[in-house]
């Protein structure tokens, strides 16, 4: 797996393992941290000083604020309605779907094997928890976990 010409690395960029990850087309900020078995598609952004962890798929249409934390397995969507063949049976190219954005906002930590749909916002400062799937926006500094991920507090409150 490739890390593409078409990355635009900032500055203190570290992937341990460059031939273990599969970039193209995307943005990375500085001092951001990828780990092995990462992919991260066109127009995809990550921010500075982030930490994507191992096995973590990032597609197209996701942007990643500053300082937020992936961990392992972590999976993003973009399409809502996914088919692999249009309407008249030939296989699906870009024309036959819709992109549908999804924004981390900056600080937010999003536990192991967490899947994120398409279409919402993950508030600054929040929490999801592993294993969650989330469906809807997640407030800012909220703690959301389960499937569908439910808010369970506030970061804030935390001791």
């Amino acid at each position: 797996m490739p890390i593409s010409d078409t990355v635009r690395l900032g500055d203190n960029v570290r992937i341990p393992h460059p031939t273990l990850v599969n970039l193209y087309g995307c943005a990375i900020g500085s001092g951001t941290r990828i780990g092995a078995f990462v992919e991260i598609q066109k127009s995809a952004a990550v921010g500075e000083r982030c930490k994507i962890s191992s096995h973590t798929f990032i597609c197209e249409g996701v942007t990643i604020e500053d300082e937020v934390f992936i961990g392992h397995g972590v999976m993003f969507t973009n399409d809502r309605l996914p088919r692999a063949t249009a309407a008249d049976g030939a296989p699906q190219s870009e024309k036959d779907w819709r992109l549908e954005t999804t924004r981390v906002r900056r600080t937010a930590s999003i536990g192991t094997n967490a899947t994120i749909l398409c279409g919402v916002t993950i508030g600054e400062g929040a929490l999801v928890g592993a294993g969650a799937v989330v469906t809807r926006d997640v407030p800012p500094f909220a703690i959301v976990a389960g499937v569908p991920a439910r808010v369970l507090g506030d970061i804030r409150n935390r001791k």
